[in-house]
């Protein structure tokens, strides 16, 4: 898409940024506390955190967020980057702007000195599921989790 600019978020975004997060939570069908999303938001703020994000903007507009994480790994001695949200505005899907999303974390990282970005998608997300294997190998490993 034509006249997107990405770039990392400023305290300025929060305004920008939320309403993007918020989307993201009710497409996948769950909500994270307010203070969660608070305490993520000043993580992503935090020069000496390894958390970070990025709004695609178009005509002054964020219509798209993505957040990664850059984590030690036993299996390089460079880091990994865990790109772990991503999320177009529902009408902007489709239109190249999830691509430059990923695209910007893939420079972002290789410019931090990891080793691979990775992530994952719910397996009804079709859609996502399209653009991902244009853009990256799909390793065939299942996620187990256990909530604490």
């Amino acid at each position: 898409m034509p006249g997107v600019t990405i770039r990392p978020v400023t305290a300025d975004d929060h305004t920008a940024w939320l309403p993007l997060w918020q989307a993201y939570q009710r497409f996948y069908e769950t909500r994270i506390a307010d203070e969660v999303s608070a305490v993520a938001w000043e993580r992503m703020l935090d020069p000496n955190e390894p958390t970070n994000a990025a709004l695609a903007w178009v005509d002054g507009k964020a219509l798209g967020m993505v957040h990664w994480i850059y984590h030690r790994s036993n299996w390089s001695i460079e880091n990994s980057c865990y790109l772990q949200d991503l999320y177009v505005h529902s009408e902007q899907r489709g239109l190249g702007v999830g691509r430059q999303l990923i695209e910007h974390v893939y420079a972002t990282a290789k410019a931090a000195g990891c080793a691979k970005v990775h992530w994952l998608t719910h397996e009804t997300n079709a859609t996502a599921i399209s653009l991902y294997e244009q853009v990256a190998e799909r390793p065939g490993f299942i996620q187990f989790r256990k909530p604490l």
